[in-house]
């Protein structure tokens, strides 16, 4: 396992993924959990889909990826709660909307420009060859960011995840720190779709949090232990895409999707074991 370690550590690219890897996966699962509770896990998918799109339009542009896609995506945000926000149409229907027609869009878009080459399909299903010495620079400073804003407004986050009317009550602006939530979603689900790809980075936001919620009852605990899973299954899913040449992204949701299982297993033994 040294010797393996060793050697994947050798190839500058792996050391690359698996430095962004590992804070991309600790901002996801800790915003994961705040949008589980909240019920807006979808939202990862819409803007997941959206950073296609943008993608799409980078490469048919000759543009740097993260540079298009983060303000587009960030932009997607801040219009899914105002849309959700207005009341005319649901959080879910606005999801739906903005997401089928941003993957419109971006199919478009490459069918019109490059066509469908290894690069589209990296964006879609991830690769660790993905990832240039100017993105981890980028990634690296936005997710160092995303965990200080998490931490310095963890107690309003917290109040406004658990009881919006309450929050509200309080003083707290309940719409501000929505919006704070779906700028760092988006920052991260941008972060993460060189790697994971667009159709899977959700996966990294959702899986943690719900499994982490088998066992644990305490938003702490859970976000601690949503924290640990996602690493630990994105270090899992990377040594398996290496050895295997598969996807990243599927590779690191199957590790998801076993982790899961057994916490899920376990829950089901002690609540048999309980009622004995």
């Amino acid at each position: 396992m040294y010797d393996l370690m060793r050697e994947m550590f050798s190839y500058p690219f792996m050391a690359r993924a698996f430095l962004v890897g590992t804070i991309v996966a600790l901002c996801s699962s800790l915003l994961g959990v705040s949008l589980v509770l909240k019920r807006y896990s979808m939202i990862g998918d819409g803007l997941s889909h959206v950073g296609f799109g943008a993608l799409a339009l980078a490469a048919a542009l000759n543009m740097t990826p993260l540079t298009v896609s983060i303000p587009v995506v960030v932009a997607a945000a801040f219009l899914l709660l105002r849309i959700s926000g207005d009341g005319k149409i649901k959080g879910d229907a606005a999801i739906a909307l903005i997401s089928t027609g941003a993957l419109a869009v971006g199919v478009m878009v490459i069918s019109m420009t490059t066509g469908m080459n290894t690069d589209v399909c990296n964006y879609l299903f991830g690769s660790i060859l993905s990832m240039s010495q100017s993105d981890v620079r980028l990634s690296v400073i936005l997710s160092v960011i995303v965990l200080v804003l998490f931490v310095l407004f963890y107690n309003r986050i917290f109040s406004v995840t658990f009881d919006e009317v309450f929050a509200r009550a309080t003083g707290a602006d309940a719409g501000l720190y929505n919006m704070l939530i779906a700028l760092l979603t988006a920052l991260i689900i941008v972060l993460g779709m060189r790697m994971m790809g667009a159709l899977l980075i959700t996966s990294q936001i959702v899986f943690p949090a719900l499994t982490a919620m088998r066992l644990c009852k305490r938003f702490k605990a859970v976000m601690v232990n949503a924290a640990v899973i996602s690493v630990i299954c994105l270090w899992a899913g990377l040594t398996i895409s290496y050895i295997h040449a598969t996807p990243t992204g599927a590779s690191i949701v199957l590790c998801n999707i076993i982790v899961f299982f057994l916490y899920w297993m376990i829950q089901a033994v002690k609540g048999v074991t309980g009622r004995a």
